[in-house]
Protein backbone atom coordinates (compact mmCIF):
# COMPACT_ATOMS: atom_id res chain seq x y z
CA UNK A 1 0.00 0.00 0.00
CA UNK A 2 2.76 2.20 0.71
CA UNK A 3 4.73 1.76 -2.27
CA UNK A 4 1.24 2.32 -4.04
CA UNK A 5 1.18 5.44 -2.52
CA UNK A 6 4.83 6.59 -3.49
CA UNK A 7 4.61 5.53 -7.59
CA UNK A 8 1.11 7.77 -7.65
CA UNK A 9 2.97 10.47 -5.79
CA UNK A 10 5.62 10.13 -8.24
CA UNK A 11 3.48 9.98 -11.40
CA UNK A 12 1.25 12.66 -10.23
CA UNK A 13 4.42 15.29 -9.68
CA UNK A 14 6.25 13.90 -13.17
CA UNK A 15 3.06 14.42 -14.73
CA UNK A 16 2.84 17.87 -13.47
CA UNK A 17 5.95 19.09 -14.45
CA UNK A 18 5.80 17.72 -17.94
CA UNK A 19 2.69 19.41 -18.52
CA UNK A 20 5.29 22.49 -17.24
CA UNK A 21 7.69 21.94 -19.82
CA UNK A 22 5.25 21.83 -22.50
CA UNK A 23 3.86 24.86 -21.25
CA UNK A 24 7.49 26.36 -21.17
CA UNK A 25 7.93 25.13 -24.91
CA UNK A 26 4.97 26.16 -26.67
CA UNK A 27 4.19 29.60 -25.29
CA UNK A 28 6.68 32.94 -25.37
CA UNK A 29 7.89 34.64 -23.03
CA UNK A 30 6.19 37.22 -20.71
CA UNK A 31 8.43 39.75 -19.93
CA UNK A 32 7.36 42.61 -17.11
CA UNK A 33 5.04 45.48 -18.33
CA UNK A 34 6.71 48.82 -16.79
CA UNK A 35 3.34 50.24 -17.02
CA UNK A 36 2.44 47.65 -14.55
CA UNK A 37 4.57 50.38 -11.62
CA UNK A 38 2.46 53.85 -13.01
CA UNK A 39 -0.28 53.58 -10.15
CA UNK A 40 -3.70 55.38 -10.87
CA UNK A 41 -3.20 56.95 -7.59
CA UNK A 42 0.34 58.73 -7.28
CA UNK A 43 -0.30 61.53 -4.50
CA UNK A 44 1.42 62.12 -1.42
CA UNK A 45 -1.32 62.70 0.89
CA UNK A 46 0.68 63.45 4.08
CA UNK A 47 4.25 62.56 5.90
CA UNK A 48 6.07 62.48 2.64
CA UNK A 49 5.37 58.90 1.90
CA UNK A 50 5.17 58.47 -1.71
CA UNK A 51 1.76 56.52 -3.81
CA UNK A 52 0.50 56.93 0.57
CA UNK A 53 -2.51 55.13 -0.40
CA UNK A 54 -0.93 52.29 -2.03
CA UNK A 55 1.65 51.88 0.75
CA UNK A 56 -0.98 52.43 3.39
CA UNK A 57 -3.66 49.90 2.42
CA UNK A 58 -1.12 46.87 2.79
CA UNK A 59 -0.71 47.51 6.52
CA UNK A 60 -3.73 45.83 7.15
CA UNK A 61 -2.02 42.40 5.62
CA UNK A 62 0.21 42.94 8.56
CA UNK A 63 -2.14 42.63 11.35
CA UNK A 64 -4.25 40.11 9.73
CA UNK A 65 -1.18 37.45 9.29
CA UNK A 66 -0.01 38.27 12.63
CA UNK A 67 -3.21 37.63 14.51
CA UNK A 68 -3.22 34.56 11.87
CA UNK A 69 0.20 33.56 13.06
CA UNK A 70 -0.58 34.00 17.38
CA UNK A 71 -3.68 31.86 16.96
CA UNK A 72 -2.37 28.97 15.08
CA UNK A 73 -0.14 28.88 17.97
CA UNK A 74 -2.18 29.66 20.76
CA UNK A 75 -4.06 26.73 22.29
CA UNK A 76 -4.49 25.31 19.22
CA UNK A 77 -7.60 28.10 18.72
CA UNK A 78 -8.23 26.58 14.42
CA UNK A 79 -8.40 23.21 16.00
CA UNK A 80 -5.94 21.59 13.27
CA UNK A 81 -5.82 17.90 13.24
CA UNK A 82 -2.54 17.30 12.18
CA UNK A 83 1.53 19.08 12.05
CA UNK A 84 1.39 19.33 8.81
CA UNK A 85 -1.61 21.64 8.70
CA UNK A 86 0.09 23.81 11.38
CA UNK A 87 3.02 24.41 9.52
CA UNK A 88 0.88 25.30 6.33
CA UNK A 89 -1.07 27.62 8.17
CA UNK A 90 1.94 28.79 9.54
CA UNK A 91 3.77 29.59 6.35
CA UNK A 92 0.56 31.12 5.02
CA UNK A 93 -0.35 33.80 7.74
CA UNK A 94 3.91 34.39 7.91
CA UNK A 95 3.41 35.29 3.86
CA UNK A 96 0.20 37.20 4.69
CA UNK A 97 2.30 39.17 7.02
CA UNK A 98 5.02 39.13 4.76
CA UNK A 99 3.01 40.65 2.15
CA UNK A 100 2.48 43.36 4.41
CA UNK A 101 5.75 44.34 4.34
CA UNK A 102 6.90 43.44 0.89
CA UNK A 103 4.16 45.30 -0.74
CA UNK A 104 4.04 48.67 1.35
CA UNK A 105 7.86 48.35 -0.08
CA UNK A 106 7.51 48.16 -3.54
CA UNK A 107 4.43 50.43 -3.44
CA UNK A 108 6.97 53.17 -1.76
CA UNK A 109 9.41 52.81 -4.18
CA UNK A 110 7.84 51.25 -7.14
CA UNK A 111 9.83 49.32 -9.90
CA UNK A 112 10.90 45.56 -10.31
CA UNK A 113 13.77 45.22 -7.99
CA UNK A 114 11.56 46.14 -5.35
CA UNK A 115 8.51 44.38 -7.22
CA UNK A 116 10.12 40.82 -5.95
CA UNK A 117 9.39 41.31 -2.25
CA UNK A 118 5.56 42.26 -3.48
CA UNK A 119 5.61 38.74 -4.95
CA UNK A 120 7.80 36.56 -3.03
CA UNK A 121 5.45 36.76 0.22
CA UNK A 122 2.37 36.25 -1.82
CA UNK A 123 3.65 32.98 -3.43
CA UNK A 124 4.59 32.08 -0.25
CA UNK A 125 0.74 32.12 0.88
CA UNK A 126 -0.74 30.78 -2.73
CA UNK A 127 1.55 27.47 -2.49
CA UNK A 128 0.44 26.71 1.09
CA UNK A 129 -3.04 27.04 0.53
CA UNK A 130 -2.39 24.42 -2.10
CA UNK A 131 -1.17 22.40 0.53
CA UNK A 132 -3.47 22.96 2.80
CA UNK A 133 -5.98 22.39 0.36
CA UNK A 134 -4.11 18.96 -0.60
CA UNK A 135 -4.23 17.62 3.17
CA UNK A 136 -7.92 18.60 3.57
CA UNK A 137 -9.26 17.06 0.48
CA UNK A 138 -7.07 14.24 -0.30
CA UNK A 139 -4.47 12.86 2.21
CA UNK A 140 -2.67 14.44 5.02
CA UNK A 141 0.70 13.26 4.22
CA UNK A 142 0.88 13.86 0.47
CA UNK A 143 -0.35 17.47 1.61
CA UNK A 144 2.03 17.72 4.12
CA UNK A 145 5.02 16.08 2.05
CA UNK A 146 4.05 18.97 -0.88
CA UNK A 147 4.27 22.06 1.53
CA UNK A 148 8.34 22.61 0.83
CA UNK A 149 8.62 21.36 -2.90
CA UNK A 150 5.36 23.81 -3.43
CA UNK A 151 6.93 26.70 -1.64
CA UNK A 152 10.24 26.16 -3.52
CA UNK A 153 8.50 26.09 -6.55
CA UNK A 154 6.75 29.31 -5.95
CA UNK A 155 10.12 31.42 -5.09
CA UNK A 156 11.90 29.63 -8.06
CA UNK A 157 9.17 31.09 -9.99
CA UNK A 158 10.13 35.02 -8.23
CA UNK A 159 13.51 34.22 -8.82
CA UNK A 160 13.20 33.04 -12.91
CA UNK A 161 11.46 36.45 -13.57
CA UNK A 162 13.74 38.55 -12.00
CA UNK A 163 16.67 36.91 -14.06
CA UNK A 164 15.28 36.25 -17.37
CA UNK A 165 12.39 39.03 -17.37
CA UNK A 166 9.68 36.02 -17.85
CA UNK A 167 6.37 35.99 -15.91
CA UNK A 168 5.01 32.48 -17.14
CA UNK A 169 6.49 30.39 -14.11
CA UNK A 170 5.20 32.62 -11.61
CA UNK A 171 1.76 33.10 -13.64
CA UNK A 172 1.03 29.49 -13.24
CA UNK A 173 2.14 29.92 -9.81
CA UNK A 174 -0.23 32.38 -8.92
CA UNK A 175 -3.55 31.03 -11.40
CA UNK A 176 -3.47 27.58 -11.13
CA UNK A 177 -4.71 27.62 -7.33
CA UNK A 178 -7.58 29.69 -8.57
CA UNK A 179 -8.57 26.72 -10.72
CA UNK A 180 -7.39 23.75 -8.30
CA UNK A 181 -8.93 25.32 -5.59
CA UNK A 182 -12.38 25.44 -6.19
CA UNK A 183 -12.40 22.79 -8.21
CA UNK A 184 -11.05 20.46 -5.40
CA UNK A 185 -13.59 22.73 -3.51
CA UNK A 186 -16.91 21.29 -5.03
CA UNK A 187 -15.46 18.15 -6.36
CA UNK A 188 -13.84 16.53 -3.02
CA UNK A 189 -15.46 16.02 0.08
CA UNK A 190 -14.06 18.37 2.83
CA UNK A 191 -12.95 17.76 6.61
CA UNK A 192 -14.48 20.52 7.54
CA UNK A 193 -17.45 23.06 7.82
CA UNK A 194 -18.37 25.94 5.58
CA UNK A 195 -16.24 24.73 2.92
CA UNK A 196 -17.93 27.45 1.28
CA UNK A 197 -16.19 29.96 2.13
CA UNK A 198 -13.28 29.01 0.14
CA UNK A 199 -15.41 29.55 -3.24
CA UNK A 200 -16.05 32.64 -1.78
CA UNK A 201 -12.68 33.54 -1.61
CA UNK A 202 -11.13 32.57 -4.53
CA UNK A 203 -14.11 34.75 -6.19
CA UNK A 204 -12.92 38.04 -4.17
CA UNK A 205 -9.83 37.05 -5.24
CA UNK A 206 -10.39 36.88 -8.81
CA UNK A 207 -12.39 39.83 -9.17
CA UNK A 208 -9.57 41.71 -6.83
CA UNK A 209 -7.15 40.58 -10.27
CA UNK A 210 -9.72 41.64 -12.77
CA UNK A 211 -10.17 44.85 -11.14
Amino acid sequence: MDGEWWRKKWVAWAAAAAIFVVLMLVTPAIPQDEDYHDFADQRDLFLGIPNTLNVLSNIPFLFVGLAGLILCHYKNYFRLCSQGELWSWTLFYAGVTAVGVGSSYYHLYPNDATLVWDRLPMTIAFTSIVAIFIIERVDDRAGTKSLAPLVIAGALSILYWSFFDDLRPYAVIQFVPCIVIPVMAIVIPPMYTHSSYWLWAAGFYLLAKVE
